[in-house]
């Protein structure tokens, strides 16, 4: 028999935010996998479970793996844990279930804490449409790509971010989606929750005069939608019959329609040459 790999997701802040499930998951599984067993057996604790624990994090998840993989194929079962929130948001334990489905190991996803849909809620920003990024390159031209990438996005986009970089990134923002509807959410469920609302520059304005502390939580508000749609097949057909080749005319609508390249391209793939 093979083992089961639970995901259970931890507090973001508040130890108390953990649900009786996944407490009585982690009190009856064989192992718990941990971003980092130092900050996890805190929680394990004060809710006075003790089990073996191993790490799983970015820089080991290749080798610790495949030997908690063998640990599920020889019938134990493994609780997946992150420092906060969902694991496989933004950190390894999505490698880790590929690697469980691609061996037909069971898994199970326990609900719970996540730090992208509390902030959301928060936010009094659409929550009908919404796109969850990430956290954006570090450095500023792979950034600022990403950035141009979403231009084009009416969603309600998510993002993350470090003390360090969140500055840099709202003057990116700003430099590329112009001056929206933004709210920044930091130590979300701790004693010092802070929400701000307002528009990217005020934003900025904000941290340009105080130090960031905490982790970020960024929800941006969408691009506009356009109030008459492009026809993407029939710009095409236009320009093909100009005497553009289909390669070519896909670039020009592109660059003229400011629409990314990609979904351009997809139009264009039932049109004949």
């Amino acid at each position: 028999m093979k083992g089961i790999l639970y995901i259970c997701p931890t507090p973001i802040g508040n130890l108390e935010d953990i649900t009786l499930r996944t407490l009585k998951v982690l009190k009856e599984v064989d192992l718990i996998a941990a971003e980092d067993t130092r900050h996890s057996i805190k929680l394990l604790n004060h809710y006075k479970i003790k089990k073996p624990m191993v790490s799983y994090h970015e820089h080991n998840k290749a080798s610790k793996g495949e030997i908690l993989i063998e640990k599920l194929l020889h019938g134990e079962n493994i609780a997946l844990i992150t420092d906060a929130g969902m694991p496989g948001i933004s950190d390894p334990g999505e490698d880790i279930i590929k690697l469980a489905i691609e061996k037909n190991i069971e898994i199970i996803a326990l609900p719970g804490a996540t730090a992208s849909i509390t902030a959301l809620v928060l936010s009094g920003l659409p929550t009908n449409k919404f796109v969850f990024e990430g956290f954006l390159p570090p450095k500023k031209k792979a950034r600022i790509k990403e950035l141009e990438r979403l231009k084009s996005e009416e969603r309600t986009i998510i993002l993350y971010e470090a003390p360090h970089r969140i500055l840099n990134l709202l003057e990116d923002i700003k430099e590329v989606l112009g001056d929206r509807k933004i709210s920044i959410a930091r130590e979300l469920t701790k004693i010092h929750e802070e929400i701000f609302r307002g528009s990217v520059l005020e934003a900025i304005n904000k941290y340009e005069n105080e130090k960031p502390r905490g982790e970020f939580v960024i929800i941006l508000e969408g691009g506009d939608i356009p109030t008459e749609k492009i026809n993407i097949k029939e710009e095409i057909i236009s320009y093909m019959e100009e005497g553009f080749s289909k390669k070519d005319a896909v670039k020009k609508v592109a660059e003229t329609k400011d629409i990314p390249k990609n979904l351009v391209y997809k139009e264009s793939l039932d049109i004949e040459k």
